[in-house]
């Protein structure tokens, strides 16, 4: 999906809804009646990549209403914040999310190295502003240093990154990505994580991606890593024929070929503990949609994010996660 540039303040926003004659009625006093977020070993945050374009009063709309109760926010660079903005930004958008009863207390970073000069004024932002977990970027394997070399290098690093995240409290996650990057098989990770201490830095485990990687073999890999899990990725997804190569694409949950009830089984089993990042990564407006008012793109946005929702909620319930 194109970004769709709308950095509108709520004044604004508020006077387009009103000349559009909106459909939908937008919330001008959610603090008021928005319940407070459920305590929960699962809490649930929305990754907020996908309507990161808009005005964040109109993020928390659409998450209240939604039925989310919080934020997985991105920190790097073309997210919500950029590094350079961080002292400024995070602890103006917590604010602004805990005035609508929602949580803020995750973010994804591009995070690789405990030396870059952005790293620790984001975490000492962040720690400072409430956020306990946050996702880190990717490590590339180094064809010339060999698989094995290339995790011990980058183990070392994120021995520094471990000892920075425990000065500030919070937890780093290191999310297994389908492709070419360190963490895709899972296994690697194993050795990657291995001695450092799992209450500072873990995996986000992400079974979409596991099952791309591993369509039979990911739940193997699960229980390999699960004493370093931290936080889990939530999505879904399903194979595409491109003119002869197959090709993964997101589909929203429930639709496509995770086996959920196979992953909550095992969440459980292996006593898994930690907040959940929603991601919803698949178009959330069409060219054509992208073109209505504001009112009428929230009203579609709203309805999907909350589709996803309620199927996760629905599995948190089954297996006595709520």
């Amino acid at each position: 999906m194109k970004k769709i540039i709308m950095k509108q303040n709520r004044r604004e926003f508020i006077s387009t809804v009103a000349a559009a004659g909106a459909a939908v009625p937008f919330i001008s006093r959610l603090e008021t009646f928005s319940p407070e977020p459920a305590v929960t070993n699962f809490p649930v945050r929305l990754f907020s990549k996908p309507i990161d374009s808009y005005d964040f009063g109109f993020m928390c709309e659409c998450l209240v209403k939604a039925g989310v109760p919080g934020f997985d926010l991105t920190v790097r660079p073309g997210g919500k914040v950029e590094p350079d903005a961080v002292e400024k930004d995070v602890p103006k958008l917590v604010a602004a999310a805990k005035k609508h009863k929602l949580a803020a207390d995750m973010m994804v970073t591009g995070i690789l190295s405990a030396t870059d000069p952005f790293t620790e004024r984001i975490l000492k932002t962040a720690s400072a502003s409430g956020v306990t977990h946050y996702r880190l970027g990717w490590f590339d394997y180094d064809n010339k240093l060999g698989v094995m070399e290339s995790i011990q290098k980058n183990r070392l690093i994120l021995k520094e990154i471990s000892d920075l995240n425990r000065k500030y409290k919070i937890h780093g996650g290191y999310q297994n990505h389908a492709g070419l990057k360190m963490g895709a098989p899972v296994w690697d990770l194993k050795e990657l994580l291995r001695d450092l201490p799992p209450e500072y830095l873990g995996s986000q485990y992400d079974v979409r991606h596991a099952m791309v990687e591993g369509a039979n073999s990911w739940i193997i890999g699960m229980r390999l890593i699960a004493p370093h899990i931290g936080s889990l990725a939530i999505k879904d997804y399903t194979w595409q024929n491109n003119n002869g190569r197959a090709s993964a694409i997101i589909v929203p949950l429930g639709e496509g070929m995770v086996n959920w009830d196979l992953f909550f089984k095992t969440v459980n089993e292996l006593n898994i503990k930690c907040p959940l990042s929603l991601h919803i990564e698949y178009a959330l407006l069409s060219k054509e949609e992208a073109s209505l008012s504001l009112a009428q793109q929230q009203e579609i946005i709203v309805k999907k994010i909350k589709k996803d929702m309620d199927f996760l909620n629905s599995y948190l319930k089954k297996y006595n996660m709520t």
